[in-house]
């Protein structure tokens, strides 16, 4: 994969970690599982991103 979807993944990893965490801080449950969500997309397609490097 790319730098550019490499940075893409941390962005929408950062953005799902602050999501977390505020809505944990404000009690929104909603929020706080939307941003646990992002982070496990980005996770997945990290890891897919590392198997096709290591394929190439």
């Amino acid at each position: 994969m790319g730098i550019a979807d490499k940075a893409k993944n941390a962005a929408e990893d950062a953005v799902g970690k602050v999501k977390e965490t505020v809505g944990d801080l404000t009690g929104n449950d909603d929020l706080k599982a939307e941003g646990q969500k992002d982070q496990g997309v980005s996770g997945a397609k990290k890891v897919g991103e590392n198997i096709k490097d290591k394929l190439s």
